[in-house]
């Protein structure tokens, strides 16, 4: 496995199209791999995820079985004339080092939903999108323990868990119309089964995958508590 990363250009046309649509930017993600078997591998599939550290700095993260070449993308979205376009470093020894009982920080954008009728009268059930912070928050803790950890829990009891780039987003694909509801969560996890997680890390967490959703990355908690 290899983690990626890469820093958008975002003054550029071509990088505000990319942006603009998960869809494509799914078609450039994907186009960094010649091979399929570095795309996707049984159980082990490329997740990738934007985060904007600071005002009008945007970095593409891709998590994936085989090494990305990103040339394509930096011609255009990047900086051609940069002396380190982008950097990829090897996973495996992370994810080798994970133990039940560890504590981390992370982050996850992610695609929090729940299937239901669109009316009482349809036969067909439909996945929605979770709107309200409490709703999107409830969402994570339901599913952290299948997926190998647990919160970590503030003085006052609640969850150590912030969210942001709360938004619902439509973009096209080919003759339809895709409408995604996603949520970012940083928090602070313990690890409860490292094998799980570690399925977690490799094969995303939730739907709409493809459309930059389900990345869980970890690093170490400032201050080592």
């Amino acid at each position: 496995m290899f983690l990626t990363r890469f820093q958008i250009n975002a003054a550029r046309r071509n990088a505000r199209k990319l942006l603009s649509s998960p869809h494509a930017m799914h078609a450039a993600v994907r186009a960094a791999f010649a091979d399929a078997a570095d795309y996707e591998r049984p159980g082990v599939r490329t997740l990738w995820r934007l985060d904007t550290p600071a005002t009008a700095t945007v970095h593409l993260y891709i998590a994936s079985p085989g090494r990305p070449d990103l040339t394509h993308l930096v011609e255009q979205a990047g900086w051609p004339t940069s002396e380190e376009a982008w950097t990829t470093r090897e996973y495996d020894g992370l994810l080798a080092s994970l133990r039940a009982g560890q504590e981390w920080a992370f982050r996850l954008t992610a695609n929090p939903t729940h299937s239901g009728r669109k009316t009482a009268e349809a036969k067909e059930t439909q996945r929605f999108g979770y709107l309200r912070e409490h709703e999107q928050i409830a969402w994570l803790l339901a599913r952290a323990e299948r997926h190998g950890f647990t919160l970590a829990t503030q003085q006052d009891g609640r969850p150590n868990l912030r969210l942001h780039r709360r938004q619902t987003q439509s973009f096209k694909r080919g003759m339809g119309t895709v409408t995604l509801t996603t949520a970012t969560y940083d928090g602070i996890l313990h690890v409860t089964d490292a094998h799980t997680l570690r399925r977690a890390l490799t094969g995303g967490i939730g739907h709409a995958k493809a459309y930059g959703c389900g990345l869980l990355t970890l690093a170490p908690v400032q201050g080592n508590r």
